[in-house]
């Protein structure tokens, strides 16, 4: 699912129909899909593993499926999952042009839907959330829970992000991404929206963050959430242009053309040693095109919720 057909989060209430929308379709798709085992039932249920116990087989279930599931317990679902989201300036590219401010996507707004999304699945098996929004600190925080009334206090903050986008706001994720580790309750998944760009230029403080997170027994996902196109592929007619550094306000004129293999190359670059950093650390790492919709961000948790069972 994307925002094409003019669909617009401007208020809570359509925020909460979009993410249930997603869900609902994504839920629907899992049974085309590897990840079968997993149902709309799986908030109650988890697949039986041969030499369990048999006494909590639900045998209805078996009945309806063929398939054998095991009941699982309240206490079976105490996942803690915090989501965290990076609001700097460069993460509302691209730009709404007048007055079509209303029906775009951008990166942030992909993420907080994504987001949005996310916990509307984890509130269906009863697993607590929370919520970190940060730019050059953290400046959102709260502890996870799962009750009605947090998921919508935590529309209310996507909202208020989505609604106020500021110009020449930096990235200091290094120093968030620190601060969120030493904050959130250990054994927690963790999920990261972010396209990475710090303010800092020592990848090294970057990689050293995400290790942070790991040496606290977290379970991490990154997200790294970019427009393809334009961002990694550079994709611009070869005509003068005037780009605008969305965090510092730094201008550069210049033909298309002139720097685009050179761009590539570094951004493929800056990509490749992300992942191998991700890859060293047992970080999942996921490419979120913003134009390819929410598949990946709800696959992401499923695979990295899975491995947090065995």
């Amino acid at each position: 699912m994307t925002l094409s057909d003019n669909y617009d989060i401007r208020d809570l209430d359509q925020l909460e129909l979009l993410a249930r929308q997603v869900v609902e379709g994504f839920i629907i798709g899992l049974h085309k899909s590897p990840f079968h085992g997993f149902s709309v039932e799986f908030a109650e249920h988890r697949l039986y593993n041969q030499g369990e116990d048999t006494r909590n087989i639900d045998w209805k279930v078996y009945a309806r499926t063929d398939r054998l599931f095991t009941k699982r317990f309240e206490e079976e679902t105490n996942l803690r999952c915090q989501i965290v989201i990076d609001t700097s300036s460069s993460m509302y590219f691209p730009e709404a042009e007048g007055k079509d401010r209303g029906n775009y996507l951008n990166k942030l707004r992909f993420s907080a839907l994504g987001a949005a999304a996310l916990m509307n699945l984890l509130q269906k098996q009863r697993d607590a959330f929370g919520l970190s929004l940060f730019d050059e600190s953290v400046k959102t925080h709260t502890r996870c829970k799962s009750s009605t009334s947090h998921y919508r206090l935590m529309l209310t903050h996507l909202e208020e992000a989505i609604n106020n986008p500021v110009r020449n706001r930096a990235t200091s994720a290094a120093e968030a991404i620190h601060q969120i580790a030493d904050s959130i309750h250990k054994r927690s998944m963790v999920m990261i929206f972010s396209d990475m760009f710090d303010q800092s230029s020592d990848t090294e403080q970057l990689f050293s963050a995400l290790q942070h997170l790991k040496h606290n027994k977290h379970e991490v996902v990154l997200f790294h959430v970019v427009d393809k196109a334009q961002e990694m592929d550079f994709d611009f007619e070869n005509r003068p242009y005037l780009f605008v550094d969305m965090e510092t306000g730094e201008e550069v004129r210049l033909q298309s053309n002139q720097v685009k293999d050179y761009y590539i190359s570094q951004m493929k670059q800056f990509k490749e040693d992300l992942k191998l950093k991700c890859l060293q650390y047992h970080i999942d790492f996921v490419e979120a095109d913003i134009n390819e919709g929410f598949k990946t961000i709800l696959q992401g948790y499923l695979v990295k919720r899975g491995k947090m069972r065995v």
